[in-house]
């Protein structure tokens, strides 16, 4: 992901993204590359040795989400998710 992407899902300004990739990237967080096809283009992602943490990390998060719906009918979960989408929606306005 380049940093202007990151930028745009994390809804912050490109400076700022490309800031904290700096300081992540100076701890072995982060990785970055020039991309092939556009060398002005930074691509970002999580460094080998942190990807399985990473992963473990947002494993709980989905574990979490799981345990909270599982007593829901499938309707109401989906009702559920759609008041978050439309909460979302009206957010970004």
């Amino acid at each position: 992901m380049t940093v202007n992407e990151l930028a745009a899902r994390l809804e912050v300004a490109p400076a700022t993204v490309s800031l904290m990739v700096g300081e992540l990237s100076r701890k072995g967080v982060l990785d970055r590359r020039e991309d092939d096809a556009d060398r002005r283009r930074t691509i970002v992602s999580i460094a080998d040795r942190h990807q399985g943490a990473i992963n473990e990390w947002l494993g709980h998060g989905a574990q979490a989400w799981r345990q909270a719906l599982e007593p829901l009918t499938p309707e109401q979960r989906r009702l559920f998710v759609d008041t978050l989408l439309a909460y979302e929606k009206a957010l970004s306005g």
